[in-house]
């Protein structure tokens, strides 16, 4: 279909709505921004710099995605435009043929390939852990998803099923996960031209709910696991030492397990650790005496970067959860998990009346809605607040006892 087929087709609609366009005052050029309606696929208003208003329809023909000019928003009314873009998708729609079905098939690719060609354009992009976590869920749930559908077909029906199938096969968490890598797909093939604007089915999908984790240690339990870890860095076994060593330090400093354990000598600058890699980038930690004296405790050997290794293999450290698990045990903390230590140190920030920017720096937080939700009280916290605010009023009341009778 023609430029100028298009052109009479919109023309004659125009007419038949009862409205006459001067094509000839439409601006040209890029549009500024586009707002879309939603009353049909493709249908929206174009801005232009100028200040006019275009309504326009956007729709895939003989395999390229093609955007019709309807006319200016002075002129038209939004039901008169949304006729005529009712009629321009309509032809659309009716005009495919076998030869068109194959001009679609060489332009919007199946989803496997589109799925390739995502991977090759935007992983260079990720970080090494991304790319790891995210090549997993692409294997698991994303290389067998949507066989034989173009990428131009997926829809909000296919997403559905697709994502109640996931749940049935993994936990909430990891669903979520792979909903977001398959929105981001989406979005990149409406923006590489594969899909109209604005067409991501992953929009309407609601996630699953998260699960809030608010578990920290009280002074107490603080006090049991302080006894197991000078423990094991006091042990005659090196990697039980290290694996105190690197337990503490998380404790201590609220880094998270990776930005502990991947640590060179290196990284080490007297009061501070200046880490070359953490999930918002580089970043320096900043060290109390405590930490000091662990890491100054912590054995080193000359051929060897990292400050926790595994002495029976001669290896870097990769985890410590097997340690975790048996300080837990010992100390009778239940399910208490390692990232709860991260939720110890700002809680306990946030009790020693810390700010939660001053917190968030600590931690290494981008924003301070994640800051937030590692600050909690505990209840004695509360408690003690409520009372001094209670004593506070009462003494603006002064003797007024009618108050409180």
């Amino acid at each position: 279909m023609t430029a100028a087929s298009l052109k009479r087709i919109v023309e004659e609609a125009l007419a038949e709505v009862g409205a006459s366009v001067n094509f000839r005052l439409v601006p040209k050029g890029k549009a500024r921004t586009t707002t879309w309606l939603g009353i049909e696929h493709g249908f929206g208003i174009r801005h232009y710099p100028s200040g006019r208003n275009v309504y326009i329809v956007q729709t895939r023909m003989g395999g390229r995605l093609r955007t019709v000019t309807i006319g200016p928003a002075s002129v038209l009314t939004r039901h008169q435009a949304q006729m005529v873009a009712r009629r321009v998708i309509a032809y659309a729609q009716v005009g495919r043929d076998p030869a068109t079905d194959r001009k679609r098939i060489r332009s919007a690719p199946r989803f496997d390939d589109f799925l390739e060609e995502y991977w090759t354009r935007w992983s260079p992009r990720w970080k090494a852990s991304t790319l790891d976590s995210h090549t997993r869920y692409r294997r698991l749930y994303l290389d067998d998803a949507f066989k034989g559908t173009f990428i131009d077909e997926v829809n909000e029906q296919h997403v559905t099923k697709w994502f109640a199938e996931l749940n049935n096969r993994t936990g909430p968490g990891a669903a979520n996960r792979t909903l977001e890598i398959l929105k981001h797909m989406l979005n990149k093939a409406e923006a590489w031209g594969y899909r109209l604007e604005n067409t991501n089915p992953c929009r309407s999908i609601r996630p699953n709910r998260k699960r809030q984790c608010e578990r920290f240690l009280t002074l107490e339990e603080l006090g049991r696991i302080g006894i197991e870890l000078t423990k094991l860095r006091e042990s005659d076994d090196l990697t039980a030492r290290c694996e105190g060593a690197a337990i503490t330090l998380l404790l201590l400093t609220g880094c998270r397990r990776g930005e502990i354990l991947n640590l060179h000598w290196g990284d080490v600058k007297g009061n501070r650790l200046n880490l070359r890699d953490s999930k918002t980038g580089p970043r320096t930690v900043w060290l109390g005496s405590a930490a000091r004296e662990v890491i100054a405790g912590i054995p080193r050997h000359r051929k060897l970067p990292w400050l926790f290794w595994n002495y029976r293999y001669r290896r870097q450290m990769r985890d410590v959860a097997w340690a975790w698990k048996g300080i837990r045990e010992r100390a009778g903390l239940g399910q208490v998990r390692i990232h709860d230590l991260r939720h110890t140190f700002a809680s306990h920030a946030a009790m020693n009346k810390e700010t939660l920017p001053m917190i968030g720096r600590l931690l290494g937080h981008a924003n301070h809605q994640s800051t937030a939700r590692y600050a909690h009280l505990d209840d004695d916290h509360l408690l003690d607040a409520a009372q001094q605010i209670g004593d506070a009023v009462e003494r603006m009341c002064g003797g007024n006892q009618s108050l409180w009778n």
